[in-house]
């Protein structure tokens, strides 16, 4: 709200009809007089408008002005300069004057507004600001009173209801679990059963067999060197006879039905779970020191400066780079820096630009030169990737290859070994869903391996 000051035109005080008008021109703002916000200022208001009418008809302007201006009590501030009355007030020097200093003393020119007006709009101003104060205490009082007051209601629900969800899906997942791990129990004892059944089968077999075969060679050694020269030549046949008893023993053998299988306690549900817990848990695992190792980067391939981005060379280099036995000198790979043969790992890779590429690892005895698959990533024994090729993944290792069901094209694909466990497992890394995981008895330490033949990958930090 802005004050509006009116600009008069004055006279000197010895012309009644110039005060006259003065006094009657001021337009009083109506106010309602019942809101709650006048019952303070109702008194002042109203005497000041009585002290108005009694002004105009009886009084001359001084004693007008200081009635209505409601801040004298019949005592009249004086203009020093002039001995007038103070019954006006500059905008301009925001002080009170008197009219000769309107007319023809120092404000003169000035915006200058009866000093009555000036305090009835005063009085106005704080009228409106008191009304808003009361409004804004009203709207404070009714959100202390409705708004906070529901919300803690509210509050006490939602608690109540998230503590239900968090219980209900930890009993569900304990559930799962529990019944996850009976059945996973059950399957080792089942496959335990059968191997020892297997192995006491076998035991009893060539535990008979070799008692057969003991006492057929006995019988020959007895025969050999007891028996006379005459009659070992005529039982020639009885030897053979025994001879080809025990040629029917045959050699014993070792075979996988022997062993307990190794997928007798895989789980996708407690793979997935040990893999988020890995992942996403208080303790999440992270190689933040692992970059390309450019002495292993092959001419095909242009590595960054900051060594973590590896792009394909649609042209063989025009200059090869010096040699360096740890360099892929026909594929298109490299490895990482990091050694792995203890802890735990991970790392992700940005894979979203790059139609063609591997990632995987590999140990850190693989063969670098050479056009063969000894030096091919996922053609040998000595490696293990995630290939994406011609819109297709698969995981590759010793030259098999096995399709991979993706719902959608990964942009990061993140790799965790878990050494203890001897297992590989490939993710997708916004989702940290699981795409491929292996188990695998790693006997030397292994590297991050990567290839590329189309655009660029990245290591993520």
């Amino acid at each position: 709200m802005t004050e509006e000051l009116t600009t008069c035109d004055l006279t000197c005080p010895s012309s009644p009809t110039g005060s006259e008008k003065t006094s009657t021109g001021l337009n009083t703002k109506e106010m309602d007089f019942e809101q709650p916000i006048f019952s303070v200022l109702s008194g002042g208001v109203k005497q000041q408008q009585q002290a108005e009418d009694t002004a105009v008809a009886t009084s001359p302007t001084g004693t007008t002005a200081d009635s209505e201006s409601g801040i004298f009590s019949g005592e009249y501030e004086v203009c020093v300069e002039h001995e007038a009355e103070l019954d006006w007030f500059c905008g301009t020097e925001t002080k009170l004057i008197c009219s000769h200093c309107a007319i023809v003393g120092p404000c003169h020119g000035h915006t200058v507004t009866p000093l009555a007006t000036r305090v009835t709009a005063v009085r106005n101003q704080l009228v409106d600001v008191c009304e808003k104060m009361q409004l804004q205490a009203l709207r404070v009082e009714r959100f202390i009173n409705q708004t906070l007051t529901a919300k803690e209601q509210k509050l006490q629900v939602a608690a109540t209801r998230a503590r239900e969800q968090v219980l209900a899906q930890v009993n569900a997942a304990r559930d799962a679990l529990e019944e996850e791990e009976q059945r996973l129990l059950e399957e080792v004892q089942r496959e335990e059963e059968r191997v020892e059944e297997c192995l006491l089968t076998q035991r009893a077999h060539w535990s008979k067999a070799l008692a057969s075969l003991t006492q057929t060679r006995s019988g020959l050694v007895h025969t050999l060197t007891h028996t006379p020269d005459a009659q070992l030549v005529t039982s020639v046949q009885e030897i053979s006879d025994r001879v080809e008893e025990a040629d029917g023993v045959g050699e014993p053998c070792d075979t996988q039905q022997l062993n307990l299988k190794a997928n007798c306690s895989d789980s996708k549900l407690l793979r997935g779970l040990w893999a988020t817990a890995v992942l996403l848990g208080p303790n999440a695992y992270g190689s933040s020191f692992l970059r390309f190792d450019e002495r292993t980067v092959s001419p095909l391939l242009s590595l960054s400066e900051d060594l973590y981005t590896l792009t394909f060379f649609y042209k063989k280099a025009r200059q090869s780079p010096p040699y360096d036995p740890a360099r892929f000198d026909c594929w298109p790979n490299a490895l990482g820096s990091l050694a792995m043969s203890s802890g735990t790992h991970s790392w992700v890779v940005d894979v979203g630009q790059s139609g063609a590429f591997k990632v995987g690892v590999c140990y850190t005895s693989m063969e670098r030169k050479g056009s063969g698959n000894e030096a091919r990533l996922g053609h040998n024994s000595q490696s293990w990737v995630l290939s994406h090729y011609d819109g297709d993944y698969s995981f590759c290792h010793a030259g098999k290859k096995e399709p991979l069901q993706v719902a959608r094209k990964p942009q990061r694909i993140g790799l965790l070994l878990d050494w203890p466990s001897q297992t590989l497992l490939f993710y997708e890394a916004v989702s940290s869903t699981v795409l491929h995981s292996v188990t695998h008895h790693f006997s030397a330490a292994l590297l991050p391996a990567f290839a590329v033949t189309d655009c660029s990958i990245t290591i993520l930090h």
